[in-house]
């Protein structure tokens, strides 16, 4: 029986809290900035939220399908169960969009939850039927073809390689296959969880999974597993920003030094995690957060709902953040002490559930 990881949970935990919050701001036009993301090029603590939850993503594949893995016969049913994962995944997204903001015609086909879903079945497709080695040559590959396609393949509309919001090869792609009605609605030119942007985000996923592969290991002693993990983790950060001088670093189109940047962080992160919650066993602060890693999609989930019928409710004409903040706060405070709320009202049914170990899986 594998032994769960708990600075895993945690760590997803904390990701998806600071998703919740950087996503349900007050006012969106007053927002501190490391709570946004780059207009374009750069990064913000914001724009590693994602890649970290995809990041996991790979390193829970390790620890869910190893040992089932490492039989042939488990197989087949392991991929029927991720295919099923990654289309329920697909499922819920389109759904909480046709409940939320009813019409099909302004439906959005690309999304967080449906790149989720994708890069989950991938990767766990390589991992059941690849090794190691093949999985790092198509890492690197991934990053290497995706850096040409964007670099110095011709954008059909404008006959030129282009890396500019509206005209990169990745935004033409998604409006030929998907039209200007069903993407991201702030542009609908482009969507950041587009087509292509998804083979980098596939990396994103591999990344986890070498990471958890190396993690797992029970031949080295954790202090030398969390060195090794600190050591890979800041040179993919330097190969990141030295990539970014000829790629830059960018959340939007999820570029190759992104990829590795973000990984980097992630990898880090992940391995001060586990020193001092697993090696340490510093545990105390985890009951706050385990509710949230232990139920994240659900928690996910209801970030949607909640926030949405809470800024519903009107009195007097005013809503509840403009009776209950906007008052007694500055602009970008009151944006943020919302925030908070919303996310405290999302971990406050996720702690019921975790209370009743009632734990949603998809």
């Amino acid at each position: 029986m594998t032994k769960r990881l708990l600075s895993l949970d945690v760590f997803r935990g904390i990701t998806i809290a600071a998703m919740i919050l950087v996503n349900n701001p007050g006012d969106w036009s007053n927002i501190y900035p490391p709570l946004e993301h780059s207009k374009w090029n750069g990064c913000t603590p914001t724009d590693l939220i994602f890649p970290t939850f995809l990041f996991i993503v790979g390193v829970s594949i390790v620890y869910s399908m190893e040992r089932k893995a490492a039989d042939p016969a488990n197989h087949a049913r392991m991929l029927w169960g991720a295919l099923r994962r990654a289309v329920i995944l697909i499922a819920i997204s389109l759904t909480i969009q046709s409940i939320l903001h009813p019409g099909f015609e302004h439906l959005r086909f690309p999304g967080v939850l449906q790149r989720i879903g994708v890069v989950f079945f991938i990767c766990a497709v390589l991992f059941i039927k690849t090794s190691q080695k093949v999985r790092d040559w198509l890492f690197a590959l991934l990053l290497i073809g995706y850096y040409v396609v964007m670099n110095f393949v011709p954008v059909p509309d404008t006959h030129v390689a282009s890396l500019d919001p509206e005209t990169n090869m990745g935004a033409w792609l998604d409006r030929l296959v998907f039209t200007t009605n069903h993407l991201w609605r702030e542009s609908h030119t482009w969507d950041p969880e587009g087509l292509l942007g998804t083979f980098p985000a596939i990396a994103t996923g591999l990344f986890g999974i070498r990471v958890g592969t190396w993690l797992k290991r029970t031949d080295r002693e954790d202090s030398v597993k969390v060195s090794w993990l600190f050591f890979y983790g800041i040179l993919a950060v330097v190969a990141g920003l030295t990539w970014d001088l000829f790629f830059p670093i960018n959340k939007a189109l999820w570029s190759s030094s992104f990829v590795l940047y973000a990984g980097g962080w992630s990898t880090i992160a992940l391995a001060t995690s586990y020193w001092l919650i697993d090696v340490q066993g510093c545990t105390r602060f985890t009951a706050f957060i385990l509710p949230f890693g232990m139920n994240a999609i659900t928690a996910y989930v209801l970030s949607d709902f909640i926030p949405h019928y809470i800024n519903k409710i009107k009195l007097g004409g005013s809503s509840l953040y403009q009776i209950l903040f906007q008052p007694y706060l500055s602009p970008k405070n009151a944006s943020l002490a919302d925030a908070i709320v919303m996310t405290l009202l999302v971990w406050l049914v996720m702690w019921v559930l975790y209370k009743r170990r009632i734990f949603i899986k998809v």
